[in-house]
């Protein structure tokens, strides 16, 4: 009997613990109305308000505002070939086999019309060429114009009645070297990739352009970089990406150029206006005056008039062999890189302004008009 009244006091004891319990527990959270209170962190408090200043804080701002400005400028050129190949079966006989080619690239608007400037290696033989822009819009293109001495060519979008965000031009000439470069573009079919890096020189000839003055940089460009921008700090453009250094990317150096953007801008002016670019000339050859010469034989200067072509806006002009070439246009010249950059920086029908010393003592000041090149490229 003893044993049944402790079996029956235990039990109430456990209910009446229970029935306490429930009575002091807090109410649950509601299911909707938000979340509760997260408590902070035992290990590390949550980030707080930055106070003061910070240089690194600074220049990532600044790369953001830039690449922020020129994004949606920066599109995507995907294309559609088909090429032929020849095989040949058992019986010796040679037949043909369509093959269809898929290739990407990327773009960059430079007229609100929709003109949008690419690599010409991008669109090549492309039977079908389609826009994407930064929001994912897909529009059809058509390649209005290419000059294959600079590897450019313009894509004019084939949908009207919109305007399209053009990148803000920079001034190529004014880039120093070590200065900030920013590439944009869609490598390896990763649309929207950015790299930063320097330029890391100017007047790059590596010999696989017909013509090159490329802005060299290690900015980061891969396959599918080829026709994006490379920008400044300021979010302007000041080169079209379009090739990299393969033997020296294989041993792990960034190596990478770009057409400055003095130079496709006037590329990209006359095929939209022509479908067609003339390259412009003078009618002389210039050449370089060696350092170690030009003290005894130039006094200082480090260009010459080498020839003279017949009919020629120079010939009219009356420049001679033998002139030395001090400025174009106010510029100083010190080979005949700068002399052919200059030149073709302009369009046909643009002036020049020479100074040349004649003589090695009277000095002339000869203006003339920019014709058409005769020969197919420079």
């Amino acid at each position: 009997m003893s044993r049944k009244w402790i079996v029956i006091s235990f039990c109430s004891l456990m209910v009446l613990s229970a029935l306490f319990s429930s009575l002091r527990r807090p109410d649950p959270a509601p299911l909707s109305g938000g979340y509760a209170d997260i408590p902070e962190p035992g290990i590390s408090p949550r980030q707080l308000p930055v106070e003061g200043s910070n240089p690194a804080r600074a220049f990532g701002s600044a790369i953001a505002d830039a690449v922020e400005k020129v994004m949606p400028s920066v599109v995507v050129v995907r294309t559609e070939e088909v090429r032929v190949k020849f095989k040949q079966d058992v019986f010796g006989f040679i037949y043909r086999v369509p093959e269809q080619l898929a290739g990407e690239g990327s773009g960059v608007i430079v007229d609100k019309r929709g003109y949008i400037i690419t690599s010409w290696h991008v669109v090549e033989g492309a039977r079908q060429i389609e826009v994407v822009l930064n929001d994912g819009s897909k529009f059809p293109a058509r390649c209005i114009g290419s000059d294959r001495a600079t590897d450019l060519a313009v894509l004019k979008v084939s949908v009207e009645g919109r305007e399209y965000p053009p990148v803000e031009f920079g001034d190529s000439e004014a880039v120093r070297v070590g200065e900030v470069a920013i590439a944009i573009g869609s490598p390896f079919s990763l649309q929207s990739s950015v790299t930063v890096g320097h330029v890391s020189q100017k007047g790059r000839r590596v010999r696989i352009l017909p013509y090159e003055d490329f802005i060299q940089t290690d900015a980061a460009i891969n396959e599918g970089n080829s026709g994006g921008p490379l920008i400044d700090v300021d979010g302007r453009l000041i080169g079209i990406n379009t090739a990299t250094k393969t033997d020296a990317q294989e041993r792990g150096v960034g190596i990478a150029f770009s057409i400055p953007s003095n130079l496709a801008m006037v590329i990209a002016q006359s095929l939209i206006d022509k479908g067609k670019h003339e390259w412009p000339w003078v009618g002389a050859f210039f050449g370089t005056i060696q350092p170690n010469q030009r003290k005894f034989f130039s006094g200082g200067a480090g260009v010459a008039v080498t020839s003279v072509w017949d009919g020629t806006p120079a010939a009219r002009a009356e420049i001679k062999p033998g002139d030395l070439v001090m400025e174009i246009n106010g510029t100083p010249v010190k080979n005949n890189h700068d002399v052919d950059r200059i030149i073709y920086n302009h369009s046909v029908g643009d002036r020049l302004v020479f100074l040349l010393k004649r003589n090695k003592k009277e000095q002339l000041e000869i203006e003339l008009l920019l014709e058409e090149y005769p020969g197919a490229t420079p």
